[in-house]
């Protein structure tokens, strides 16, 4: 882009530091947590995780928006993200699956973003102080204004966002994963009877529902408030709960609706925040982490077995929370935080990490094989 059409942007942060750089996307002003990403690639299915509602995304990786952007690669209805940071754009993409250049697409859902700054010192400076809350303008050109701004929004301990990202209205979902990245099942893995799974959206990925979808279920999603009542009324086989933003304790009513679903012996899976949820329900407590994991080469696992996962997460289950009749599966192997757990007794497990890992590592993949097993062997 000439230097003449380049606008400038300001971003914030709640301690007061503040960078410098050009606007790209929307002109706009933004506030949310800033948090940052470690992924080389799949920027498009970051900035459009429903996880991500309410923050703004350093990606580490220096060079965002090369291959463009694309219909087939969102996990939801378009960017769920409040604003991005990059050291290096590119405004003119070069991949054959490509329909818009990032800044394009950007622009036309109003998200704002800033480039040209030091994101290497910026996700140090996050690393040593924990994600916090900031802010980006092409308005406000005072760091001291914005940062006025910045310190009347809420934290994000304590806030509700499922309410922000779940359906308004029941839907089924039956479509698998596109035959042109498929990686699996195959036929002779996958069930020999369609099963029913009621989902709880807390804010669902596309790439969830074709994974469980592949394996053989008819998915039912429903809206992140639905009773257990009105969720036992289908029948369902099974019952998924679902990744989604903010802080999991903040989200009482699916908690409770948790609760009653353990009791009620379906079989149960949850990933991200329905793993928090489920945790919750079970007796134990959360905790906001530093600065989160996301990223796709997190090791998880416990003693040899090890996974290769892709996260995206800021809080975690409190360890020494977990009830005595609940097991660890998982730790994440950077920070021995929980990642995975599983009822003793009951056929309710769950991961931190996402096994559906589009764009990531397939390591955890055969979870999926997993509840299916669970609500096969529950039907003997």
């Amino acid at each position: 882009m000439p230097i003449s059409e380049v606008l400038p942007a300001i971003l914030v942060l709640a301690d007061g530091t503040f960078y410098r750089g050009c606007s790209f996307g929307a002109t706009d002003t933004v506030i949310g947590e800033v948090v940052f990403n470690t992924g080389m690639t799949g920027y498009q299915e970051v900035l459009t995780d429903p996880s991500y509602c309410g923050q703004i995304v350093i990606f580490t990786y220096p060079e965002l928006g090369n291959t463009g952007v694309n219909s087939e690669d969102e996990e939801s209805n378009g960017p769920q993200i409040r604003g991005v940071v990059a050291k290096n754009v590119t405004f003119r993409p070069s991949n054959w699956r490509s329909t818009h250049s990032l800044p394009e697409y950007l622009s036309s859902h109003r998200i704002p973003g800033i480039y040209g700054i030091d994101t290497r010192d910026l996700t140090r400076k996050i690393r040593s102080s924990g994600a916090m809350n900031g802010g980006i303008s092409t308005e406000i050109t005072d760091p001291k204004e914005l940062l006025r701004k910045i310190q009347q929004a809420p934290g994000m301990e304590g806030l509700n966002l499922v309410r922000d990202v779940t359906t308004e209205k029941v839907y089924q979902w039956s479509e698998g994963t596109s035959t042109n990245w498929e990686f699996g099942p195959t036929k002779e893995r996958q069930a020999d009877k369609i099963f029913t799974v009621v989902a709880l959206d807390f804010g669902i990925k596309k790439n969830i529902l074709r994974r469980l979808a592949s394996y053989g279920c008819r998915v039912i999603v429903v809206p992140a408030a639905t009773p257990a009542a009105e969720i036992l009324k289908y029948d369902p086989d099974g019952i998924f709960l679902s990744n989604g933003p903010g802080d999991p304790a903040a989200v009482t009513e699916a908690i409770a609706t948790a609760k009653t679903l353990i009791a009620a012996g379906k079989p149960t899976f949850g990933i991200c925040m329905g793993h928090q949820i489920l945790g919750l329900a079970m007796g134990a407590t959360t905790f906001k982490l530093p600065f989160g994991h996301r990223g796709l080469n997190h090791p998880a696992g416990i003693d040899r077995a090890v996974e290769i996962t892709s996260q995206n997460h800021g809080f975690a289950v409190e360890e020494t929370s977990i009830d005595s009749e609940v097991e660890i599966t998982h730790l994440n192997l950077n920070d021995r935080t929980v990642a995975g757990i599983q009822h003793k007794t009951l056929p309710v497990f769950s991961v931190q990490y996402h096994p559906e890992a589009s764009p990531g590592p397939h390591d955890a993949d055969y979870l999926f094989a997993r509840f299916v097993n669970l609500m096969q062997e529950n039907q003997k």
